[in-house]
């Protein structure tokens, strides 16, 4: 358990997030105990007081978030009712079904309660366990660098036109002194900050419309093709979980973040059950199998992300997501599930161990449709 814990700190994501806080606080705090000294007003103290608070509480929620992870199934398991597992998905990696709202992650290798996504920062899933730590501590960063940003600019203004505020001021300015290094920092710092506001503050906006419809990023995801499927006419899909803002909220955000429930059985909307979400995944699964296509290599794939000897197309047009690519070597053959202009996603034939992902269309011609995949 410890190992894996020092595993998962160790590794360029959290260390990286602990730095940029870091970085951000210190500088803040030598900033601001020179344009609004705590030691002289009320007003600096409550000002120190409160950026304090936001850091601590965006480094004890980053923490729980990365410590108490998402919450995985066990492994081989199955559901209490035998006859229930034929509403949900096996999962070959953990040799058992994956619960309903349960994703695999090939990066964690195991199978995650409501599973949102994977976030490199916090080198793990954000699912079921600490959706509420990891939203808090988006909300708290943001805060906290929201203070920061102002911070910083007020004392770079003020230790910039130092001289002019000693020559024309009236003596009762707060005199700021940045030397070149502390003026380099200071930049730096504000530049992390103004960029936390904007990149996380958008994070936080997603997680909190995740959280307040109920609805994860994979389940985003799932439902859009579930009306996309559906022809005119067709009764609409009703996602199973949305049980109105205030019910979702309490689901996740609370005073201790912990979650609700045991993260496998959920409560539904009426008319619906606990394998309603997951019978319209087996339904796009099926589909997915009937238009899946036999490709055959005839140029060899490196697997690198930006292929420079496989034509301007495929590197002018890179698949914009974490989703890895698969090497090829001439002669393989490749079952191709998602089509585009310039990149084919797929997973080789016979491979001993799953091999999927993208890679350039120049690479694969077209063979025929396989009803052996199909019939899977």
């Amino acid at each position: 358990m410890i190992r894996q814990l020092l595993k998962r700190i160790f590794h360029w994501g959290p260390l990286a997030a602990l730095s940029i806080i870091k970085c951000i606080t210190f500088m803040t705090m030598h900033c601001c105990s020179m344009w609004w000294p705590a030691s002289q007003s009320w007003g600096g103290t409550i000002n120190s007081g409160v950026f304090l608070c936001c850091s601590l509480l965006t480094i004890y929620n980053f923490l729980s978030a990365m410590m108490e992870g998402p919450g995985f199934l066990p492994f081989k398991w199955r559901p209490k009712a035998e006859e229930d597992e034929q509403h949900l998905q096996y999962c070959e990696a953990c040799q058992g079904y994956k619960a309903p709202r349960a994703h695999h992650c090939r990066k964690c290798g195991r199978c995650v309660a409501k599973m949102d996504h994977h976030c490199p920062w916090i080198n793990t899933c954000v699912g079921h366990v600490n959706h509420g730590h990891f939203t808090a501590f988006l909300f708290w960063a943001v805060l906290g660098c929201f203070q920061s940003t102002v911070i910083l600019s007020c004392s770079l203004y003020r230790g910039i036109n130092r001289v002019w505020y000693m020559y024309y001021g009236t003596g009762n300015e707060p005199r700021v002194y940045l030397s070149a290094n502390s003026l380099f920092f200071c930049i730096f710092a504000l530049g992390l900050s103004v960029g936390v506001v904007l990149a996380v503050g958008m994070l936080l906006y997603f997680q909190i419309r995740s959280i307040l419809r109920n609805q994860t990023g994979v389940e985003d995801w799932i439902v859009e093709k579930a009306h996309y499927r559906r022809v005119e006419g067709q009764e609409k899909f009703v996602f199973p979980y949305d049980l109105g803002w205030k019910e979702n909220w309490s689901q996740v955000m609370n005073w201790s973040c912990e979650p609700v429930g045991d993260g496998i059985y959920w409560p539904v909307r009426e008319g619906c059950d606990q394998f309603t979400l997951t019978r319209e995944q087996q339904e796009q699964k099926r589909e997915k199998r009937e238009r899946t296509r036999l490709y055959s290599v005839i140029n060899k794939f490196s697997g690198w992300h930006l292929p420079f000897v496989n034509g301007w197309g495929a590197l002018c047009h890179v698949p914009y997501t974490d989703e890895p690519r698969i090497k090829l070597d001439i002669g393989e053959n490749v079952f191709v599930t998602r089509w585009r202009k310039y990149w084919l996603f797929g997973e080789k034939e016979g491979a001993e161990k799953k091999s999927r992902g993208w890679f350039p269309r120049s690479c694969v011609v077209e063979v025929s449709c396989n009803e052996d995949w199909k019939s899977k």
